[in-house]
């Protein structure tokens, strides 16, 4: 099986992280996947050196120049299965196959990694019905592609995983030392982009709350986003400076995530939450909000504590609650470290892509001839 993987991102997030964990566990397997990336992005320049790498971007949704590049790559490798990871691939993949593709046809796969709705404009409904099949990451996106109008037969849920040997092999960070706070003082970490659906002015809400019970209690949030000023006003306007520290993007987030006595989660949306499994990986307790597909990592009172989404005061409270109970914690951690090896490891998530592909690159395909909208 030979697989052909497009990802237009320029930036590194999680996403862009699935993508070569995919990639890099496919060939392990003995499986051809080559990787179509951005030119400039941090993905190409993470990935290995023997990985087959075709630099590609779109400049927009409608590159045809890009996707007319994209199609003599597809005639030239023949790539059983083409998996778009992205919006931006999505659209670039559909338009180079439309502009000819070898015989027979690649299948046409699709992941769905967030929990927002899909467009509805005439271009974005001509895209999709070019996918053979959707890979959700979570049986809560999958429900929401079916709630969109994608046939149930052309989605399949398939959870993010990771590589739990890599992160045990990070060394801890001491983070009172690293970010200079008080010796003993309990740390609630939050690892998210900085960006409206991540939540954290519900965090720092909370915060507020949490530390008039406990004092001495600090909040690290890691992360880069264009809300980094909004946040900062907000730790401001509540005076939790010595609280509430936004250090910004590190690479030694695990190790940093190693050293907080709770991970802390505040997503409004959330397709899966992968730092919530990197969490549960270094054995940390949980509080996080049940949105998306968070429930189906988070059991409530078994490996973290789940409170609605955009409550503050009840994200407060578990995070007390947690706090005050260090047996609480214990138990917490030890459940989701065998959760997670349980259910999402990187090996499973490679295994079971690879099954899609099986079934899906088996049937006839039969792509949509007609021109995409604007083109005609």
């Amino acid at each position: 099986m030979f697989s052909l993987h497009i990802d237009t991102a320029r930036t590194w997030r999680g996403g862009q992280n699935q993508v070569l964990l995919t990639v890099n566990g496919l060939n392990a397997l003995g499986q051809r996947a080559a990787l179509v990336a951005h030119p400039d992005g941090v993905l190409r320049s993470r990935a290995s050196e023997g990985l087959e790498l075709i630099p590609i971007a779109p400049r927009t949704e409608m590159d045809l120049a890009a996707a007319w590049r994209l199609s003599r790559v597809v005639k030239t490798l023949k790539p059983d299965v083409v998996h778009a990871h992205d919006a931006h691939a999505t659209a670039m993949a559909s338009l180079a196959l439309s502009l000819g593709s070898p015989a027979p046809a690649p299948a046409l796969i699709v992941s769905r990694r967030v929990d927002f709705h899909l467009r509805s404009n005439s271009f974005s409904r001509w895209k999709h019905r070019q996918v053979d099949c959707f890979i959700a990451a979570s049986e809560a996106i999958r429900r929401m592609l079916v709630a969109d109008g994608i046939p149930d037969d052309r989605t399949v849920t398939v959870h993010e995983g990771i590589d739990i040997e890599h992160v045990l092999a990070a060394p801890a960070v001491n983070v009172h030392e690293a970010f200079f706070l008080p010796h003993g003082a309990p740390v609630v970490g939050n690892v998210a982009a900085l960006v409206p659906h991540k939540g954290q002015r519900y965090l720092i809400e909370a915060a507020h709350q949490v530390v008039q019970q406990i004092p001495d209690a600090r909040f690290v949030i890691l992360g880069e986003g264009d809300l980094r000023e909004h946040l900062e006003k907000l730790v401001h306007e509540h005076h939790l400076q010595k609280h509430v520290l936004l250090p910004g993007f590190r690479t030694d987030v695990l190790g940093c995530i190693k050293g907080f006595d709770l991970f802390a989660m505040s997503s409004v949306t959330e397709g899966l939450g992968t730092s919530l499994l990197d969490a549960m990986a270094c054995a940390r307790p949980i509080v996080a909000t049940t949105a998306g597909g968070i429930p189906e990592i988070v059991e409530d009172e078994v490996n973290g504590l789940l409170v609605p989404p955009r409550d503050q005061t009840a994200l407060a409270n578990a995070i007390v609650r947690a706090l005050n109970d260090a047996g609480l914690r214990q138990r917490m951690a030890e459940a989701g470290l065998a959760r997670v090896h349980e259910r999402f490891t990187v090996e499973k998530m490679v295994a079971e892509t690879a099954s899609v592909y099986g079934r899906v690159a088996g049937r006839p395909h039969v792509k949509d001839i007609e021109s995409p909208p604007g083109r005609g």
